[in-house]
């Protein structure tokens, strides 16, 4: 170990480097060569050594900042903007502007972040000046990793531990309330990767999302709803972009609310009333003389069935157009939208993916020429 700094120092003094900085710098590549040596010398050759991200400088960070800021005030100058509104997304559409760019990967494109967006998180040092490792897994290569599937495994042995002793006690409930998981979804393995800093393979994330998706089964699952849901993502509320009815009131301060709705060629619209006794009418007649199949009454009150709120409005439609299939389909369209007045926010996003709030694109095929129908052929005859 002793030869390769002397060599070095040797090499430095030939070209007039001074004795006194030669022999700190030889002594500093020495105890990195010791520190190397240690942290990695109880492993195999080949073997998967955790070897963390490359590592960047504060200073050099605090120079890239400082270099940004300058950077972004010069192109808000440039652009006649104000430099102290100027925002990531004014810099991005200026540089798509400036340097206009038809290369289809993205990361080849011209580009203009912050320092923190481009350099990639590290880890802290994981060994100590001995050269000992402070995880107990670190010659795994991926002690994080490792480290949370004990966890969750440990998670699911307890949570099935407590259901056998309220099965003694005879008090298991098989509908004790569990995650809601609809509105939500797993960490992508990216994102896993990301927050872990870990070579996280496909193999590894696999693993990681059965084990997860058992905890996520358990009828019990509930009571680890803070750790699990440490590992899931929001999904994109679109149900934002419905614009819920503006609610009204009659003269007699009863709130109410109207909607239109298609479905193939019929059209539709409803005016729902709070307050009701869950009457319908359907172009001045019941509901029940209207549609004389059972299937279509169902579609009109599927809405109501969902959001718990039958026999609270009166309703009030009127459908023209098409046959009782498309009509009732208008219909629940329609009456789907007319009651996002008098739901949260919540809840309608749990509309939209029962499909209520999504028009039915499907039409009728037309007829072809030279057949029975649209697919059905004439018989083929010899002669």
């Amino acid at each position: 170990m002793a030869p390769y700094p002397r060599t070095l120092g040797l090499f430095l003094a030939k070209f007039g480097a001074c004795s006194s900085g030669l022999t700190a710098v030889s002594s500093q590549i020495s105890r990195q060569v010791l520190i190397r040596r240690v942290s990695v010398g109880a492993a195999l050759p080949g073997k998967n050594v955790a070897k963390g991200p490359e590592q960047y400088p504060l200073e050099l960070i605090r120079k890239k900042v400082e270099e940004f800021d300058i950077g972004k005030r010069r192109l808000a100058n440039m652009m006649g903007e104000d430099p102290e509104t100027f925002t990531q997304e004014d810099v991005d559409r200026c540089i798509t502007y400036l340097f206009p760019s038809g290369l289809f990967e993205k990361k080849a494109r011209p580009l203009m972040k912050h320092p923190d967006e481009i350099f990639a998180e590290h880890k802290d040092a994981q060994w100590g000046e001995d050269g000992r490792p402070f995880h107990f897994l670190f010659y795994t290569g991926k002690p994080l990793y490792y480290s949370l599937m004990h966890e969750t495994y440990g998670k699911i042995m307890a949570l099935e531990a407590y259901q056998d002793r309220l099965r003694d006690k005879q008090l298991f409930n098989k509908n004790f309330k569990r995650i809601s998981a609809g509105t939500s979804r797993w960490l992508t393995q990216h994102e896993f990767h990301a927050l872990l800093l870990e070579n996280i393979s496909p193999r590894n994330y696999s693993y990681f999302i059965q084990l997860m998706e058992r905890l996520l089964a358990m009828p019990y699952s509930a009571l680890e709803e803070e750790f699990v849901l440490r590992y899931r993502r929001q999904l994109e509320v679109q149900s934002i972009k419905e614009r819920a009815p503006p609610l009204q009131r009659d003269h007699r301060g009863v709130a109410f609310s109207t909607a239109q709705g298609r479905r193939k060629t019929a059209t539709s619209s409803v005016v729902l009333r709070d307050g009701g006794s869950g009457r319908v009418t359907v172009n001045g007649k019941e509901m029940i003389e209207y549609f004389s199949v059972l299937q279509d009454r169902e579609q009109l009150m599927f809405p109501f069935q969902f959001t718990g709120m039958l026999g609270r409005f009166d309703l009030e439609c009127t459908v023209d157009g098409g046959g009782r299939s498309g009509q009732a389909g208008a219909l629940r369209l329609a009456i789907s939208l007319a009651l996002l007045s008098f739901l949260p926010e919540g809840e309608r996003e749990l509309m939209r993916q029962a499909g209520l709030l999504t028009s039915d694109p499907r039409m009728r095929e037309r007829d072809k020429p030279g057949q029975a129908g649209a697919r059905k052929k004439f018989t083929w005859t010899k002669r």
